[in-house]
C-alpha cells in the first residue's frame, strides 16, 4: 500500500474511484456509459455519488475499468496507480484494443452467469416433472 492512500475510504468516495478508474482506462463518461449500456445521466449520478450501480452493473464496471469490485467499493484491492505514478497514456489504437478486450471479457462473464442460472432453472423444472 502507498504512503498516501489516494483512493481509500477516508480520501475518496465511490464516485471518485469510478471517475479515476475511467480516466485511467482512457474513457470519457459517454464511452463508459455506452459500453455499460446505461444512460449518461446514470453514470454521472454514480460519479457524483447520487446513486450506485446494481450488482451486475458493478461487476461490468469493474471488468471494463480493469479494477476489482472491492476497490470500487472501498478503495482496497486492485485499482489504477495513484495519480503521481500513472503511466504515460497508451497509443489510441492500443487503448481501443484493450477496451474492446475488457468489454468482451465482461460480456463473456455475464453470459456465463446467465448460462448458470438457466441450467439451474432447467434442473429444477426436470425435478418438478419427475
Amino acid at each position: 500500500m502507498n504512503d498516501t492512500d489516494y483512493y481509500g475510504p477516508d480520501t475518496a468516495t465511490f464516485g471518485d474511484r469510478v471517475a479515476a478508474a475511467r480516466d485511467a482506462a482512457g474513457m470519457d463518461q459517454e464511452q463508459l456509459a455506452r459500453r455499460l449500456g446505461v444512460k449518461l445521466k446514470t453514470l454521472q449520478a454514480w460519479e457524483d455519488d447520487l446513486s450506485e450501480p446494481c450488482a451486475n452493473r458493478l461487476q461490468m464496471l469493474s471488468g471494463l475499468l480493469g479494477v476489482s469490485m472491492p476497490w470500487l467499493l472501498t478503495g482496497e484491492g486492485d485499482g489504477p496507480p495513484p495519480p503521481d505514478e500513472a503511466a504515460t497514456p497508451l497509443p489510441a489504437d492500443l487503448g481501443a484494443a484493450l477496451l474492446e478486450l475488457r468489454t468482451l471479457r465482461t460480456q463473456i462473464q455475464a453470459s456465463g452467469e446467465k448460462l448458470g442460472r438457466l441450467e439451474k432453472t432447467l434442473r429444477s423444472l426436470l425435478k418438478a416433472d419427475a
